[in-house]
């Protein structure tokens, strides 16, 4: 399993989301290997970590028919980088209609 790595010194809000799909873990692979040309990204067919910048990351986990999103970002990005997580994720999944609702981590 790939750890999550604390960004250091950094206080930043976080979001999930839980998206119901049976290619959970297609859709995880795919999302990782489109950003492993721009970043130093980890995965496997059940957990990814998609470095964004020192200040952002996403990570993921499929679990069945679940794939689990956590968007760990500066609050001037975290709003603009869920809806890139989104929009990358439903353009894979064209064939189903996916609902992600990101919501505060407690």
């Amino acid at each position: 399993m790939i750890e999550a790595k604390i960004l250091e010194g950094i206080d930043m809000p976080v979001s999930l989301a839980d998206v119901a799909t049976a290619n959970a873990s297609r859709y995880l692979q795919q999302l990782c290997k489109h950003w492993s040309h721009k970043f130093q990204v980890e995965f496997d067919a059940h957990t990814g970590k998609i470095p964004f910048s020192e200040e952002a990351r996403l990570i993921l986990t499929a679990n069945g028919d679940i794939l689990s999103l956590r968007l760990d970002a500066t609050t001037e990005r975290l709003q603009t980088l869920e809806q890139v997580v989104e929009d990358h994720l439903k353009r894979f999944a064209f064939r189903e209609e996916l609902h992600i609702d990101w919501r505060p981590a407690a």
